[in-house]
């Protein structure tokens, strides 16, 4: 249920992807408690991450971050080469719907990319897009006719039970191939309902387009991927020093932290200290 199917329209020079999430989704949501306009926000990032990661060659992680001054304020989703996905959002859990607008306010669309090319060590590569257009689709179709220079469209929807995605792009010989492919395809596509998103993929394909030649490549594994990592914990407690961290434990006892996009806790007593800082050893 988990994957990502993507096809080529092969008398337009057009291609796509189909990404339907189930297992995944459902874990990446499990006790988060989110309100149901903010799973469905965070689905379709989910969904559109999958889309666009899938196209990573090299090792590496992308994470697309959506910051605003609105009700949801970080929508967060990360994936590996191998779409392996983890995320988050935060916002308050009775936030009842709205326009998408309303709810992310004037912020920006965040991509960070960190390859083994560039060193673990060092910064990763950003871009920063202004959140213009009313849903979360028109958002990354703006993003990526600033990234791509070439149209694309998005569908996505997401609830429950599942978080899904079409992705149409148009390729430099659409127009050569057939004037009206372009406009055509966008027109048929724009019927899909957000139930019908979550078909198999040849069933959706064949309703949508049926008088077109489609190739249908193979489907591609996704998955959620969030397991705990209280080594890289120890680091970051490790670089705030002895003296701040037995100050924090003079005053709650305990050290805390919560690790929001992995949904983990983590809680240290007093030993932490010793475990961080052995005493030197005599001789």
């Amino acid at each position: 249920m988990d994957t990502i199917h993507r096809f080529l329209f092969e008398d337009l020079d057009i291609r796509g992807a189909l990404v339907r999430l189930g297992p995944a989704w459902r874990a990446m949501t499990a006790g988060r408690g989110y309100a149901p306009v903010v799973r469905e926000l965070l689905g379709e990032l989910a969904a559109v991450s999958a889309i666009i990661g899938s196209n990573l060659k090299t090792p590496g992680r992308l994470t697309f971050q959506v910051q605003g001054h609105g009700a949801v304020s970080l929508l967060v989703v990360d994936c590996d080469e191998r779409l392996r996905l983890r995320g988050a959002a935060r916002a308050p859990a009775d936030l009842a719907p709205m326009p998408v607008p309303h709810l992310l306010g004037d912020g920006q669309l965040v991509l960070s990319l960190q390859t083994h090319a560039t060193g673990a060590a060092q910064q990763p590569y950003q871009s920063y897009v202004p959140l213009e257009g009313e849903t979360l689709a028109a958002i990354f179709e703006h993003y990526l006719a600033q990234s791509e220079q070439t149209p694309a469209r998005l569908w996505l929807a997401a609830d429950g039970e599942n978080a899904c995605g079409l992705f149409l792009q148009k390729l430099p010989e659409t127009d050569q191939c057939d004037p009206d492919g372009w406009n055509r395809v966008q027109q048929l596509a724009a019927t899909v309902r957000p139930e019908e998103l979550a078909l198999p993929a040849e069933t959706l394909l064949g309703r949508l387009f049926p008088e077109e030649t489609i190739r249908l490549f193979a489907p591609g594994p996704v998955s959620y991927h969030s397991p705990r990592d209280e080594a890289k914990v120890l680091d970051m407690l490790r670089a705030l020093g002895r003296e701040e961290l037995r100050s924090i434990l003079a005053e709650r006892g305990e050290i805390h932290i919560h690790d929001e996009i992995g949904n983990h806790e983590y809680r240290f007593g007093p030993d932490v200290l010793d475990l961080l800082f052995p005493p030197p050893t005599l001789h």
